[in-house]
């Protein structure tokens, strides 16, 4: 038996691909699925079954697209219950393969129909693929449907996990969610396990009763992309495969100012380009591996948007990330902003030295890292607001007539804040390629 892992850096999530003598399965993929394709082509494995874990909140599953396009079978949660053509998986009600055994485990918590599967091979649970339910050194949250059904979801995700835990400790843990994902309660670093290191590691394996589990998986929890909660829609419905969405046409300034009243302009070039000249009205989201969760989080949900790329950069990644989540309205692209015409809005963005020089002068300080970061430490006075948050109404406590400096972790989230403040009529200074920490250890120096 073979398993393939196929990560998705910026969402923190992994697809697998079984094969098992030349026929195998696809675990969780997303909606892009060519990316599959190519690792199912060069391992030359049958796929008979395609298996989602549950309806995810952090992307849109391309389960129904591959299964479809391989003739495999779709399976899906009994009590998830899509609105289209699928096998619904009950517990313990096997799926017979040649040579190896498909089980169903109910694992709800994570979300209510939750499903577990355990590939079994002469009657020995090798593997299981546990979704959101068991991962490497945490669980799956249960609040991604909200706070009045945290509790209830937090009851049966403890009873699911240690249901996972008496597995045989040799069985092999494979969780769709890992590091990087908002789905996991905890910090997790690892990708895959097995179930005896999970038992001997996992904190969420070490609770005695349900209410200690239950407190300590509610407690510290960081907040969650705001589309999210439209992908559960989604994956209900079951949106078009994403290679139907036409290639979005490069825009001229004159093509672009009829309709620059009715789209979000997405400026996904480096940091210092977006300040040193952007659309008036833009957000500056760089393109990186986690470009589409910030988009999700900060724009309307399938808003109208045109993007803004240098040359150089990899558009079609861009594409890509945002049709994971949801995102197919991209109106246009423009890749030559340098020579319009039109005034560009601008800001201040400094290095670490002048930031330092800055802070001890006494300017007022904006810190959008998230709320758990600022346990480690804050700059004196700092007004602190999580950069998701700023994009939804504007600080409190700054003056709009003196200059905001902006610090995150990285420049990242401050570029990102700093465009909403534009927005609101204030003044950014963002600090580029260093966070509050390099501030801290140079002001104590």
């Amino acid at each position: 038996m073979d398993v393939e892992t196929i990560r998705t850096a910026g969402l923190g999530d992994s697809t697998y691909v079984l094969s098992f003598d030349g026929v195998g399965l696809v675990v969780d993929p997303q909606r892009d699925i060519d990316r599959f394709e190519k690792v199912i082509d060069a391992l030359e494995v049958d796929v008979r079954w395609v298996l989602d874990t549950h309806l995810h909140n952090d992307y849109v599953s391309g389960a129904k697209d591959i299964a479809a396009k391989l003739g495999a079978e779709l399976v899906i949660p009994g009590g998830a219950a899509p609105a289209y053509r699928h096998r619904p998986a009950f517990h313990m009600e096997d799926i017979d393969g040649p040579g190896f055994t498909i089980r169903p485990i109910h694992t709800p918590g994570h979300t209510p129909e939750h499903m577990s599967y355990v590939v079994v091979v002469d009657g020995v649970e090798q593997a299981v693929f546990s979704g959101g339910s068991l991962l490497v050194g945490s669980a799956g949250r249960s609040d991604l449907l909200g706070m009045q059904r945290a509790e209830s979801l937090a009851r049966l995700q403890y009873i699911s996990v240690n249901r996972l835990a008496s597995l045989p400790d040799s069985t092999a843990l494979y969780p769709t969610h890992g590091a990087g994902s908002f789905c996991t309660a905890s910090i997790t670093t690892k990708g895959a396990s097995s179930i005896g290191a999970e038992k001997k590691t996992n904190p969420s394996l070490a609770h005695r009763d349900a209410d200690s589990f239950v407190s300590s998986h509610l407690s510290g929890l960081v907040p969650f992309p705001a589309y999210y909660q439209h992908m559960g829609p989604a994956n209900l419905a079951g949106l078009p495969p994403s290679d139907e969405t036409p290639r979005p046409p490069v825009l001229n300034e004159e093509q672009f100012k009829p309709i620059s009243s009715q789209v979000t302009v997405i400026d996904a070039r480096p940091k210092k380009e977006f300040a040193a000249g952007h659309i008036p009205g833009s957000l500056g989201v760089e393109l990186r591996d986690d470009f589409g969760v910030w988009v999700g989080w900060v724009a309307e949900f399938n808003s109208k948007l045109v993007l803004v790329v240098d040359p150089d950069q990899n558009l079609d990644e861009a594409i890509r990330q945002l049709a994971r989540i949801g995102f197919d309205q991209v109106a246009g692209v423009v890749t030559n902003l340098s020579v319009w015409n039109m005034k560009l809005a601008s800001h201040q963005i400094v290095d670490l030295a002048e930031f330092v020089s800055m802070v001890k002068s006494g300017p007022q300080m904006l810190d959008v890292r998230a709320p758990s970061e600022w346990d480690s430490g804050v700059i004196d006075e700092s007004v602190l607001d999580y950069a998701p948050d700023v994009a939804s109404r504007p600080p409190s406590g700054l003056d709009a007539d003196q200059p905001v400096l902006i610090a995150c972790g990285t420049g990242y989230r401050a570029s990102v804040a700093a465009s909403f403040l534009h927005r609101y009529g204030y003044k950014p200074v963002v600090l580029a390629d260093a966070g509050v920490p390099e501030v801290l250890a140079a002001l104590n120096k």
